[in-house]
């Protein structure tokens, strides 16, 4: 594993237990039955989904990182899917939960657009990396 690889990972493990922090925050509020939060079916919803994603994506930075180096690619795209992964795993948790902060939010506001921000990062950095691994396995074939 390259040395920017392995420091990202340790980055991505350090930063994990938010996500824990997140779960524990959400059980609160169902525990407690937050008013803001049981009784907006919405809020409920982006919470959610803000929650599941941030984890999700996180655990795939993480494999992503173990597969980035046996690209051929040069430093630049090794970068950009080094990157891009962990930053769609920002960028889509925020929109979520960024744009229901208001308890009394009937229905998302402009943030959701940084969901879609992070899907298309997401979506970029995958194929970036699964375009380089193919044409590496390709080449070493030959």
């Amino acid at each position: 594993m390259e040395e920017e690889s392995r420091k990202t990972a340790g980055w991505l493990i350090i930063v994990l237990p938010t996500v824990i922090y997140g779960g524990v925050s959400l059980l609160q509020m169902i525990v407690s039955m937050d008013a803001g939060y049981v009784d907006n079916p919405i809020r409920q919803d982006l919470f959610r989904a803000g929650h599941a994603h941030a984890g999700v994506l996180l655990i795939l930075a993480l494999v992503v990182l173990l597969y980035v180096d046996h690209t051929s690619y040069g430093p630049g795209p090794k970068r950009f899917i080094r990157h891009s992964i962990p930053l769609s795993a920002i960028l889509l948790p925020v929109g979520f939960f960024f744009s229901v902060l208001d308890p009394q939010a009937t229905e998302p506001n402009a943030f959701i657009y940084t969901a879609y921000a992070g899907a298309v990062l997401l979506a970029a950095g995958l194929l970036t990396l699964g375009f380089g691994l193919v044409k590496n396995n390709s080449r070493n074939r030959d």
